[in-house]
Parts: structure tokens; sequence; C-alpha cells
């Protein structure tokens, strides 16, 4: 659990993590934050790795919105119906952060044998 007074890159991918996990579901139909799963260690470093890279590179457009962009780069990179695209984040910064989202290509999460979440 990340601490509480939190920097503006942990807001970031604490939001980036808990949008994968409401926006996948498992097998049965579930949101995986609705099911009682861990993140295996691997996507935690999966996740902390490409939030990191996009934090770096584009941090002078995120600064002030950690959280709404870090909900934002999930659902731009996974092609969800919503993210830097849809008219929250102004230009040139929308378009910015639309194509740089994209750039990391999508990723889907998935429950494994062992209980644990996983992405591909």
């Amino acid at each position: 659990m990340l601490r509480a007074n939190k920097t503006a890159h942990e807001r970031f991918l604490h939001a980036y993590i808990e949008t994968a996990l409401w926006s996948s579901t498992g097998d049965d139909g579930e949101p995986l934050d609705s099911v009682d799963h861990q993140l295996a260690e691997e996507t935690v470093v999966q996740m902390e790795k490409d939030c990191l890279a996009f934090w770096c590179a584009n941090a002078e457009h995120i600064e002030d919105e950690p959280r709404k962009a870090g909900h934002d780069f999930w659902l731009t990179r996974c092609g969800h119906g919503a993210g830097f695209w849809d008219g929250d984040w102004p230009e040139p910064d929308a378009s910015i952060l639309d194509s740089a989202a994209k750039a990391f290509g999508n990723v889907d999460l998935y429950v494994g044998d062992d209980g644990q979440i996983y992405c591909i």
C-alpha cells in the first residue's frame, strides 16, 4: 500500500492500477477490483516501469492532474472509449498525451491459475 503523503508520480501510478482493475474483468465477467485477487509481482513491476516511463516523458503535461492522467493513461493505451482525447485535457496536451499513451500499446489483465493477476 502506498503511503498517505504520495508524490504526484505515486498518485499517477495508483490511479493507473485502480483503473486497470475496474476496467478489466476475469473469466467470470466480474471486474478485477471486485474480486479477491492480488497483482502478481511481475505485473506490479511492469506497471511501475510503464508508468515511470510515461511520467518521465510527459510530466510537464500532467503535473497538475496526476490521478486523472494515470486513469487516462490506462484507458487510452488500452483503447477504451475515453482517455486523453475525449475533451478533458487542453490542447496541445491532449494530443501529445494521447499519442504517447497509444505508443505504449494495449495491455490486458488476466487471472492466472495461481489466482494472481498478470498482464499480457
